[in-house]
């Protein structure tokens, strides 16, 4: 059975976001995702997700200064002190919240920086990240994100996403599958979730063109759900799509899979 989780960042935004908790729950989910929890106490997110009976499946490490447009510190050089204290910010996050995914964003390092030292410095962080992760049972994830949505983005290809988890060579850095910059980049779909299934221990979803609902859009993601189900994929599946209008009205294509 595939477990689904509401991705609270963009998913019933009609609330103020502690009562996003409650909606969840409502609608049928088991479990939630949101992209930065900073701006809440961790013991009041830790009670909605009590109250609710409800697993935080995953957050972002803190990625920089995000109104600026900043997206993630991994793999800027000259920011390792900014990442670090992005990485104890989160892993206390995650003690206090139970969760055991991090998604560590790439950055957007620019022009004037060598990607050969952007790389290294990812690779660096990453094997710090997954040393601490380890010691607390976490898991640190990486994302190819599209470069249409974020242009520049470090990390766009799930290619070079197993050659980065090769080189931190570490059991705690994985992949998160994200469908939707996958079909916005590349597409073929099944063949990705058959090749990179392996290293992959988050999946997120959303239907291009408008990053909307599953039922919305390009993807047929009934064959994508039949056939993450026919290869035994466990972990949780990430609703991080925009309804074109209220949440509830998007999720008839949820009612095969409600808990």
């Amino acid at each position: 059975m595939l477990r689904f989780a509401a991705n609270l960042s963009m998913m019933f935004t009609e609330l103020p976001f502690l009562d996003r908790f409650a909606a969840a729950r409502e609608a049928g989910f088991k479990g939630v995702e949101f992209l930065f929890p900073y701006d809440f106490e961790a013991g009041e997110i830790a009670a909605r997700l009590d109250d609710n009976g409800l697993a935080q499946a995953l957050f972002n490490l803190p990625p920089g200064h995000w109104e600026a447009g900043e997206r993630g510190l991994a793999a800027m050089p000259g920011r390792e002190a900014d990442f670090d204290a992005a990485l104890d910010t989160a892993l206390t996050y995650a003690g206090a919240l139970d969760c055991t995914l991090l998604h560590a964003m790439a950055g957007i390092p620019g022009p004037d920086i060598d990607p050969d030292a952007a790389m290294d410095t990812y690779v660096s962080n990453l094997k710090k990240a997954g040393d601490a992760a380890a010691a607390r049972g976490v898991t640190i994830l990486i994302e190819p994100i599209n470069q249409r949505d974020n242009p520049g983005y470090f990390l766009s290809d799930l290619e070079a996403g197993r050659r980065v988890i090769e080189a931190v060579g570490s059991a705690h850095v994985r992949l998160q599958l994200d469908l939707y910059h996958r079909q916005v980049t590349r597409g073929d779909l099944i063949h990705a979730i058959r090749d990179y299934l392996d290293i992959s221990r988050h999946i997120q979803v959303a239907n291009p063109p408008d990053r909307a609902d599953p039922g919305t859009g390009e993807i047929n993601y009934p064959y994508v759900f039949a056939e993450l189900e026919r290869l035994g994929y466990a972990g949780w599946i990430g609703c991080e799509y925009r309804p074109p209008a209220g949440t509830t009205e998007s999720l008839n294509w949820f009612e095969p899979y409600r808990a």
